[in-house]
């Protein structure tokens, strides 16, 4: 079997130390990669610092057609990335050939982008002073990786970094480092210049640390764990580069009574239990008016129960294992905790029965009703497919409800009153909301969240922005002495 090798100068590299990569429906070795550690990340560092100027300078229309020919490639072997993807990280394969897709859509996007108007020109008091700001690379970049979209991922932060002009050091999780290989063989097919992009892979202690520190790189993008992000933010503070922080949330799914209650038990369902409840914007607590609140259950559990649970390679899975044993005993902790604390268990709450589940990591679709803002479930982000339900009786207790957190990424309403779903939206605290909807997201529009989930934004015209700094240019239209001294 091939073991996958660090990318680093545009030369594929072994190192002294390995690591299997474990499919999570049974257990076996889905493939095996080496680990770097912090001398490759100075390497890498070192390989993308002598890149830059070239790759920065490159005319954007270069740069835009080798992002378009990346795009092709991956769009061309989606089923091939979506193997992968579920191998390693146990998605159905659905759900790991819908991310290749968005994947391609993403670097297409970008190469789109960067030929487009931006800057400003400003009107000053001096009429003999034209004003103007450009937006220019930052240099090096560090972009780590989570192990819940692990292709998608890749794909959301090498496009717009390289796309702007900046070089990049890439970190992909321990966990599903697999499709991060495929990405840069095929980059490295598309005729990506040697140092542009670079793969590390290797754990958060050694590799990540290493690349949040190092002073080469002057902005590190992370997606995971706020607790995670909290530490490399403090970390990053010795070099004083930017950071860009996608974290944790405890998205809040308010639906009314006037919604038909079928089509709202359809979209909670997807809000919680799509890609296994490990999803940063998971609607993990379901806050239901109080005149439905009975029957919208029952309705919910009944559907939650039918819910295919299996191996992602089994057809028509519509749920699949958690992505670790770890993992999966963290989730089924948060289940015991809510049950000590008086959540009332609807259904699930404990791993599936049959010898096709034993070698995996899967736990049951879970609802816990009549949950109260103190509780454990409530307050903490579990990243599994369990579901905390509140109940509320007007729309100012809705509001207060899916604001009583310390989170902010994510929030949606259902509501056939137009006016009230609007007034409910704008008084969302979170910075991707939905209405009548959740989860859609676009490779236009920006991603990212308020409060502890995170700084900064993916995605869109202001996921470019992200990796760019801001030069104020002025120019003197008439030329000579300032005469400021005599």
């Amino acid at each position: 079997m091939d073991i996958g090798r660090l990318y680093i100068d545009g030369k594929w590299m072994e190192t002294g130390r390995t690591r299997d990569s474990v499919n999570p429906a049974d257990g076996t070795v889905a493939g095996t990669v080496y680990e770097g550690d912090e001398s490759h990340v100075d390497m890498a560092v070192a390989a993308a610092e002598r890149a830059f100027p070239a790759w920065m300078a490159l005319p954007v229309t270069e740069r835009a057609a080798l992002l378009f020919r990346i795009a092709d490639l991956i769009e061309q072997r989606a089923e091939k990335f979506a193997a992968i993807d579920t191998a390693d990280n146990g998605k159905p394969l659905r759900d790991s050939l819908g991310d290749a897709y968005d994947s391609a859509a993403c670097f297409r996007y970008y190469a789109g982008l960067i030929d487009k108007p931006s800057g400003y020109t400003y009107s000053v008091p001096d009429p003999n002073t034209y004003a103007m700001t450009v937006r220019e690379p930052i240099g090096v970049c560090g972009l780590i990786a989570p192990w819940n979209y692990p292709l998608m991922m890749a794909a959301w932060k090498i496009a717009p970094c390289i796309a702007a002009g900046n070089t990049a050091v890439f970190k992909p999780s321990s966990l599903t480092p697999l499709s991060a290989v495929a990405l840069f063989g095929l980059m490295e097919e598309a005729g990506i210049p040697a140092g542009v992009a670079n793969l590390v892979m290797g754990g958060g202690v050694t590799v990540g640390d290493a690349m949040v520190r190092h002073p080469g790189i002057g902005k590190v993008v992370f997606t995971g764990g706020t607790d995670t992000g909290k530490t490399l933010m403090k970390a990053a503070a010795e070099t004083l580069k930017g950071v860009g922080l996608e974290l944790g949330g405890k998205s809040p799914c308010v639906i009314f009574d006037d919604v038909d209650i079928d089509t709202g038990v359809d979209w909670a369902l997807f809000a919680v239990f799509c890609n296994q409840g490990e999803v940063c914007s998971a609607g993990s607590r379901l806050i239901l008016q109080d005149t439905i609140y009975d029957e919208f259950l029952a309705r919910l559990a009944a559907r939650a129960e039918k819910i295919k649970i299996a191996a992602g390679t089994v057809p028509g899975a519509e749920m699949g294992p958690l992505v670790s044993e770890e993992h999966r005993n963290t989730v089924l902790g948060y289940i015991e905790t809510a049950k000590s604390e008086g959540a009332r268990l609807v259904c699930g709450g404990t791993r599936p029965s049959g010898a096709e589940f034993d070698k995996g990591y899967f736990v049951l679709p879970t609802i816990f009703a009549d949950c109260t803002p103190e509780m454990t479930i409530v307050r903490e982000e579990v990243f599994g497919p369990v579901l905390a339900v509140q109940k509320f009786s007007t729309e100012a207790e809705a509001i207060a409800l899916a604001n009583d957190c310390q989170y902010g990424l994510a929030a949606g309403v259902f509501s056939n009153d137009a006016a009230r779903a609007l007034r409910v939206v704008r008084a969302f605290r979170a910075g991707i909301t939905w209405v009548n909807a959740y989860h859609p997201t676009f490779a236009q529009a920006p991603w990212g969240g308020y409060k502890q989930s995170g700084i900064g934004r993916e995605l869109g015209p202001y996921g470019l922005e992200e990796y760019t700094e801001v030069k104020q240019i002025n120019l003197n239209l008439a030329p000579g002495p300032v005469g400021w001294f005599g």
